[in-house]
């Protein structure tokens, strides 16, 4: 048994051994009839609220106009969906609060990316996501920043690639989007994230671990598309860690290269 550190909670742990938490344990009839019953419950909220979400919306009271949808639902928007672009960045985003969205968030999954620590790389998708009058200043400034002692310190070599025997992780998954301004051609994005950096293998000494933060971008409707004109990132929102038990170097390593990333859209 153990006590949340700050909640004042208390959360017991189960006894280790056979795998099965159940394996040993007595049921009686009474509680199998109160979960069946739970369960059938469950089944018929969920049901109720599939055929509420699919209802005909002829006679919706809701705003007109409206183009982003709640947080709790991703809305079909009518509008096309976004296309391949240069270095592989979706493109062809909708003009519209939505389009914003969906560009912050696959900007997002970009930035946060391992191409990103290849110059060679880098610049391509620099390319494809800023606006054209910022392009030669983020190039700078990123290649100040991603310094042959920065690589050092993430494990990667001095310039850039990955040793022998490891798999470098650089992941950034969007958890949500929130528009915090928007006019006909400019839009401030603010995108929840959680990210995955280190280096997989049985001799790293840079384990991949998780973190979360909220991205902010300033995007500017340029040449038939939203493009980035000012980003910056803070720390946080940060869920309570769960007791999941951490993947061993092979299945990390295993479920980089096996499994691929999303396009997102609104």
């Amino acid at each position: 048994m153990s006590l949340g550190d700050d909640t004042g909670r208390t959360r017991t742990r189960l006894p280790e051994g056979s795998g099965d938490p159940y394996g040993g344990a007595r049921r009686n009839g009474r509680s199998s009839s109160r979960s069946l019953v739970t369960v059938v419950g469950v089944v018929v909220l969920l049901i109720a609220a599939i055929a509420f979400a699919n209802r005909g919306d002829g006679d919706s009271d809701g705003e007109e106009g409206a183009d982003s949808p709640k947080a709790a639902a991703t809305a079909p928007s009518g509008e096309k969906p976004v296309s391949a672009g240069a270095a592989g960045i979706p493109a062809g985003f909708a003009h519209d609060r939505q389009g914003a969205e969906s560009a912050a968030a696959n900007y997002a999954v970009a930035l946060g990316s391992a191409e990103m620590f290849n110059k060679a790389q880098r610049d391509p998708i620099l390319q494809s996501i800023i606006v054209p009058a910022r392009v030669a200043d983020f190039e700078a400034r990123l290649d100040q920043a991603y310094t042959p002692e920065f690589n050092k310190n993430v494990g990667l070599k001095e310039d850039g690639t990955t040793p022998q025997g490891l798999t470098f992780v650089s992941r950034t998954t969007p958890i949500g989007t929130k528009v915090i301004e928007s006019s006909s051609d400019t839009a401030t994005v603010e995108v929840w994230c959680s990210g995955l950096l280190g280096l997989a293998g049985e001799s790293s000494t840079n384990p991949v671990t998780n973190s979360w933060f909220t991205i902010s971008m300033q995007l500017e409707w340029t040449d038939g598309d939203w493009k980035i004109v000012t980003h910056s990132q803070k720390d946080g929102p940060t869920p309570v860690p769960g007791d999941e038990r951490a993947s061993n170097a092979d299945e990390m390593a295993k479920a980089v290269q096996e499994y691929g990333g999303f396009t997102y859209a609104r």
